[in-house]
């Protein structure tokens, strides 16, 4: 009950910061109001790594940079490039067939599952939802290479 009690005082406090702070504008401040900046700026970067470490994630960004085109930065964050050139990997060896576009979605993932599913113990259903069995066995794959 105190927590309720609580959250109802702060949320109580941030509606009417709000809305005093608005009524005490003049006339022309909220029509002369702009967004600090445009949706561009704001765009998050896509980073997916599937439940990998920083460190697990460069040993596969190491990996698709010796075999698979990667060229960008060895960060441990694996974003579009990273994807790219596994999406690469996999239309060459594991049935991934849509666009090499950087996005790991579902038809990305369900190549990624066949992968893990006969080399790296995945056990998991083919259904492109990188759930806790597929992040499983991808952090298998990365922590298989020792010196990458």
């Amino acid at each position: 009950m105190r927590a309720l009690s609580r959250t109802l005082v702060c949320v109580t406090t941030a509606v009417g910061i709000a809305v005093g702070g608005l009524a005490t504008a003049g006339p022309g401040v909220a029509a002369d109001a702009k967004p600090a900046v445009s949706a561009e700026a704001v765009t998050p970067l896509a980073v997916v790594n599937f439940g990998l470490t920083i460190e697990e994630a460069k040993k596969v960004q190491r990996v698709l940079r010796d075999h698979w085109g990667y060229t960008d930065k060895i960060d441990g964050q694996l974003g579009t490039n990273s994807w790219m050139a596994m999406q690469r990997f996999l239309k060459k060896h594991w049935g991934y067939t849509d666009k090499i576009d950087g996005d790991p979605g579902p038809n990305t993932v369900m190549a990624l599952q066949r992968w893990l599913q006969a080399k790296w113990g995945y056990d998991g259903e083919i259904d492109g939802d990188p759930g806790p069995k597929t992040r499983a066995a991808f952090k298998r794959m990365a922590n298989a290479c020792p010196n990458c």
